[in-house]
């Protein structure tokens, strides 16, 4: 409220605008980080969901046939070379025998391309014993 020569006028003045604009541009700048972050994990989770379809479908292929298969094609519930979201590419390695390696590689361009730390997650299994790759961080556990 403002008051001029004995006149009150209601309303917010300039200077106290100009102080609310300049707080709340504090607090997303300090908020903004925090929020990347999470909308990174989230992504994340997009390649998680994937390669464990992966090693879900696999571990099913194994008990079948006697091995993991070698191609995506082979796998029931888990052939699309694409994440569910399409935030990644799912890429399929390994001798086939007794192990296999799994991978979902952020796609160029895309909204998981500039989570650097963790752009390619890697699910290696080994006799049915799985290694989670870069780390469990990328892996959001």
């Amino acid at each position: 409220m403002s008051c001029r020569r004995g006149r009150c006028r209601p309303g917010f003045t300039l200077v106290e605008l100009c102080i609310v604009l300049a707080l709340a541009g504090v607090l997303a700048s300090i908020a903004w980080p925090s929020l990347q972050s999470q909308l990174q994990r989230s992504r994340r989770a997009d390649a998680v969901t994937a390669l464990m379809r992966v090693q879900l479908a696999q571990e099913s292929h194994r008990a079948l046939h006697g091995l993991y298969a070698t191609q995506l094609g082979a796998l029931v519930g888990a052939s699309s070379p694409r994440s569910p979201e399409g935030l990644y590419d799912i890429e399929l390695g390994g001798d086939g025998a007794t192990r296999f390696e799994a991978r979902a590689i952020a796609r160029a361009g895309g909204l998981a391309a500039g989570d650097t730390a963790c752009a390619s997650l890697r699910l290696q299994v080994n006799d049915g014993l799985a290694a989670f790759a870069p780390s469990l961080r990328c892996w959001n556990r």
